[in-house]
């Protein structure tokens, strides 16, 4: 019962919290930017409305279009279970690793892509041609991200690296690597523009300008989960945290603040990097997700030698 208990909670975490994440992600920017901007809970909002609106299909859209939506947000849920959010332990502890979590994503991006493909829009090819081809460059690089986090933990289980431990030279490299590899992932500044419709520009939001209402919905929450998911990722690689006495209070709380600092210190760097560069043309990506790829290789040896 315990078990269902905290599966459900988590859920819950993921799903209340993720939007809010990307609120504060673009309120740090339109800061940063001397601009107002709009309210960090702007997601919420968007949520809402595209929830409370009905849909428009294609009518040359088959059933891969209707159901997309609903695998691209229980892929996220699910590879949100093997992060373990509240304890040292991941509610779906065995359920699936690390590489369990790439094959999870991979689902929902396959599904995203042959959707946008289904409805015969010029832009959803375009969309689903570039996600394709950046995903072939991301995988390679979070294959090397996984072996040299198992040559340094011995276990590819996200629980098993999510405890206290000392942070090395590998670690940190490797939780560069992945940071790279989640702006590729999330649709981020250099890679992706989540802000702009333009046809020269767009990737992920190519492939989802056929959806609308719900379904559109669905697709966005997953993306929000998404993002959270990467973001804890590169928390528990590179900042260890270990679970407190409950008995004393004082480390509760310091627990508590360390847990939230470290998410927010990736948020910053992400706002941060966002505003200071310009996106990048579509084959210099080649390039970004290859450094993040050689970063791999390096975490893999310094592991090796025990760095």
């Amino acid at each position: 019962m315990m078990k269902v208990f905290l599966i459900l909670l988590q859920l819950i975490f993921f799903i209340v919290v993720s939007p809010f994440l990307s609120g504060l992600i673009t309120k740090i920017k339109n800061n940063l930017r001397m601009r107002k901007g709009q309210s960090i809970f702007q997601p919420y909002y968007n949520l809402a409305k595209l929830f409370s609106k009905k849909e428009v299909v294609s009518e040359t859209a088959s059933w891969i279009f209707r159901v997309t939506p609903f695998v691209v947000i229980s892929s996220s849920m699910a590879a949100a279970l093997l992060i373990p959010a509240f304890i040292l332990s991941s509610p779906a502890y065995y359920m699936g690793d690390f590489l369990a979590l790439i094959f999870i994503f991979a689902l929902g991006r396959f599904f995203l892509a042959l959707s946008a493909l289904d409805t015969g829009s010029a832009f959803g090819g375009m969309g689903s041609s570039r996600e394709m081809f950046i995903s072939s460059l991301v995988e390679p690089a979070i294959c090397l991200v996984i072996f040299s986090v198992y040559l340094q933990f011995g276990s590819t289980n996200i629980s098993s690296f999510s405890g206290m431990h000392a942070v090395s030279v590998a670690s940190i490299v490797a939780a560069i690597a992945l940071f790279l590899v989640t702006i590729a992932e999330t649709s981020r500044i250099p890679v992706d523009n989540q802000e702009t419709h333009l046809e020269l520009t767009m990737v992920h939001e190519a492939m989802v300008l056929e959806y609308s209402g719900k379904s559109l919905a669905l697709i966005e929450m997953g993306s929000y989960i998404k993002q959270m998911v990467w973001f804890f990722l590169i928390a528990q690689i590179i900042f260890p945290i270990a679970m407190p006495s409950f008995a004393n209070l004082a480390g509760l709380a310091y627990w508590i603040l360390w847990y939230l600092a470290r998410i927010i210190i990736i948020i910053v760097l992400v706002a941060l990097l966002e505003v200071s560069v310009a996106k990048m043309r579509l084959f210099r990506v080649a390039d970004f997700l290859g450094f993040a790829f050689v970063l791999g290789i390096i975490a893999a040896v310094c592991a090796i030698l025990g760095v």
